[in-house]
């Protein structure tokens, strides 16, 4: 028994980073802790994270939004160059609450702005790139002495592009255009959000833009050059770059991820397996499911089952579906990527049902706008579930749901394939790691131990009275107390579980180390009898 137990969470388990910070403001990390001895959270709102281009919005920076009004006041609203805008909209529609926006770009420009300076030019770069990033500029000397001809107040504004109201505002009072100076403009506006300056810097103070009547009858300077969206994204812009956390590895502050999506990058491109592979890498390192797309040029099953052994791809982080799906009212019958659509559906059935449940629940179906593409027969549905494609198809109540619950972890075992069995085990995972952070940072105490795995038991027996384990039976050990080395920083210790998931034939196992550093997953070498 612990032979195969060790053999199965050998390849279903790799190590994996969990990072318990978050993103707060400008770059600064604030990490939050559950309480002491607390019982563990399991009601936490699954959250998704989309990466993909828009009209606006600030580069390369995870964004929160909770409605699709959100999204459209900060990133604009849907784009035809773009599926991020339709596929936050599928999102929200489809059941989901919390949504992290990572806006890319490809040779996307800010639009310019050029404040007259005596002869020479007070020149300020809008800092969120896009044609539809408007902002302006006003320069006026109140309150500054009379005789002083260094200082000016800089006020900046935001306009929304489709009502022309003001929708934030900075101000710079009593700046300076000598580098010389603790007020120099150009460490002032490092603080921005709307604007940089960039060279050549002015040879004189701007000129003041106020008309007759300060208080009154101000005029702002607009852009001398307007902003500009770029090109195509290519899978390199949705990937990014780990060290300087951009693309997708702009995520990697975020604490709480469960699924990730990259809807296309372009209207005739799918997304390419340079993006796959690296964003499956960061899902398994942070413990998510990365949900895919079928291809475009998929008109089958049998194109989908072709394709998908061509593709090669296998991993139980892996999450796709067949077919994609039409706009019943919609001419031209394109077919569309409902990814986001099936984001949201998740996250309404964790809410709902939870994460250990099947998708085809009779309120969890499709919107009745959406209908699939191709109609699947059964033998194909069979086929293409083995092959690890979850199939959409019509479902009782006349509206679509996804049959399946397969993970793209084609060839394993029952326990790897198992989108329900897989979903579980991250939750656990999660919410055991998140509760017992606390105790890196307790003193010495030998009690310890008994603390961690009293609170752990506690939270998986919870799982066992909601009907998510397929056996009441679970292992819990803590080595808490007993691997602290002398002058090392907090304590470490692992915690080792053993339960069984509904949906899988057999336990799993696992353990989960803890460091002031941090924590790593891995597969266990043994497991109890």
């Amino acid at each position: 028994m612990a032979q195969a137990l060790f053999r199965m969470c050998a390849l279903y388990l790799t190590v994996a980073e969990i990072n318990l910070s978050d993103v707060a403001d400008r770059g600064i990390t604030v990490t939050e802790l559950a309480p002491i001895d607390q019982p563990v959270d399991l009601s936490r709102e699954t959250t998704a994270a989309f990466v993909g281009r828009a009209l606006r919005g600030p580069i390369n920076e995870p964004v929160l939004v909770k409605s699709f009004g959100e999204f459209r006041r900060r990133f604009g609203d849907s784009w035809s160059r773009s599926s991020l805008g339709p596929a936050a909209q599928q999102f929200f529609e489809h059941g989901g609450r919390q949504l992290y926006i990572v806006r890319v770009a490809n040779g996307a420009r800010g639009a310019m702005l050029c404040l007259p300076a005596s002869g020479s030019a007070l020149v300020l770069r809008a800092v969120e790139p896009g044609s539809t990033e408007l902002i302006r500029a006003a320069v006026d000397y109140d309150g500054i002495d009379a005789g002083n001809e260094e200082l000016f107040n800089l006020t900046l504004q935001r306009l929304d592009p489709a009502s022309g109201l003001v929708v934030d505002q900075e101000l710079f009072p009593a700046v300076s255009y000598l580098d010389s100076s603790t007020q120099f403009v150009v460490d002032m506006l490092l603080t921005s959000t709307l604007a940089r300056v960039e060279s050549p810097l002015p040879t004189h103070r701007p000129e003041p833009t106020a008309g007759a009547h300060t208080a009154f009858n101000s005029s702002y300077v607009v852009h001398t050059q307007a902003g500009a969206d770029g090109q195509e994204l290519s899978d390199y812009d949705l990937v990014g770059s780990r060290k300087l956390e951009t693309g997708l590895f702009a995520l990697a502050g975020v604490a709480d991820l469960d699924l990730l999506y990259l809807p296309p990058p372009g209207k005739r491109r799918d997304l390419g397996p340079t993006a796959v592979l690296a964003a499956e890498r960061f899902c398994r390192e942070r413990g998510a499911m990365l949900l895919l797309d079928p291809l475009q040029d998929w008109h089958s099953a049998a194109d989908a089952m072709t394709g998908v052994r061509a593709l090669g791809y296998s991993s139980t982080n892996l999450l796709s579906y067949f077919p994609r799906m039409l706009e019943r009212q919609e001419s031209g019958r394109q077919h569309r990527a409902v990814g986001g659509a099936l984001a949201g559906l998740l996250c309404k059935l964790d809410r709902k049902y939870g994460a250990w449940q099947q998708l085809d629940q009779r309120d969890l179906g499709f919107s009745r706008s959406l209908q699939p593409a191709v109609d699947v027969d059964a033998s194909d549905e069979s086929a293409l579930i083995r092959a690890g494609l979850n199939v959409i198809a019509n479902g009782p109540t006349g509206a679509a749901q996804l049959r399946g619950s397969v993970t793209m972890a084609r060839g394993s075992s029952r326990q790897l394939v198992d989108l329900r069995a897989r979903r579980l085990c991250l939750r656990v995972i999660h919410a055991v790691d998140a509760a017992t952070r606390w105790a890196v940072f307790a003193g010495d105490d030998m009690e310890l131990a008994r603390r961690i795995r009293a609170q752990v038991t506690a939270c998986l027996a919870s799982f066992v009275a909601m009907g998510a384990f397929a056996s009441d039976r679970f292992v819990v050990e803590c080595d808490a107390g007993v691997r602290k080395r002398a002058g090392s920083a907090g304590q470490q210790f692992a915690i080792f579980l053993t339960f069984q998931p509904l949906g899988a034939t057999e336990p799993v196992a696992f353990t989960i180390h803890q460091t002031v550093a941090g924590s790593r997953v891995a597969s266990t070498a043994f497991a109890p009898a």
